[in-house]
């Protein structure tokens, strides 16, 4: 079994799915009615929600893996730039260097590497 895709449900669906493509390495596919965006490995669909942001628990998140800290920090010092909602700075993590942020819409992501994480985490990830 694998996973097929995420949905997700946006007052800001546009603005959601642009945030995946920047972002996330995400590409947008046609649809009529809702946004599909793809990636290896799975599928995202962003739904229209109206007229407020869902109310999401507060450490609920999804997570993506870069190779390095030096490609978290850069991510982060552009996510900033570009006015995305931080919820954190870079974090030293003894899972690995991570930040938490949230897409228009109001979604957290952790953003995070493995690459200086405790001994005792590597390769427990994959």
């Amino acid at each position: 079994m694998k996973l097929d895709h995420l949905s997700f449900p946006s007052n800001d669906p546009a603005r959601t799915a642009a945030f995946f493509e920047t972002y996330l390495g995400f590409t947008l596919a046609p649809a009529s009615g809702h946004w599909i965006l793809k990636r290896s490995g799975f599928d995202v669909v962003i739904e229209h929600v109206s007229p407020q942001a869902p109310a999401w628990p507060a450490s609920f998140h999804l997570g993506f893996e870069l190779p390095t800290r030096a490609e978290v920090e850069a991510l982060y010092v552009r996510m900033a730039a570009d006015g995305v909602s931080m919820e954190t700075a870079v974090i030293d993590h003894v899972r690995g260097s991570r930040f938490f942020c949230r897409a228009p819409g109001g979604f957290m992501f952790e953003l995070n590497t493995r690459a200086d994480a405790a001994l005792e985490y590597r390769g427990t990830f994959d």
